[in-house]
């Protein structure tokens, strides 16, 4: 197996327990409504965790062909999890994060030139 392919895997592993465990984590110290328990919290982050490990999956092979393309994806990572933070949805999240790597993107292509 090709060590590229096993970083990626344990990349793409942590990142996805990072975003269950955390939620769950964060929230252990406060008050939770009477029907929502930690089963409920782990629920709901699994859209997010999900949206990261397939940024992951598909970023990674990207940027280790084209270095360049580090800052927007780190951007969207930034994007994704704070919009998620705030909103608790995943579409308006994922939405802002891909416009956020776009418009990085783009801002990159006009400094360079």
């Amino acid at each position: 197996m090709s060590t590229q392919v096993l970083l990626l895997g344990l990349l793409v592993g942590l990142a996805n327990y990072l975003f269950r465990y955390l939620p769950l984590r964060i929230r252990a110290n406060s008050t939770r409504p009477a029907k929502r328990g930690a089963t409920g919290v782990l629920l709901d982050s699994i859209g997010i965790a999900s949206i990261c490990a397939l940024l992951v999956v598909s970023s990674v092979p990207e940027i280790m062909h084209d270095a360049q393309r580090l800052v927007p994806t780190l951007m969207g990572f930034i994007i994704l999890g704070l919009s998620f933070y705030k909103t608790r949805s995943i579409i308006i999240p994922t939405l802002l994060s891909a416009l956020g790597y776009g418009l990085t993107w783009k801002l990159m292509m006009v400094i360079a030139v």
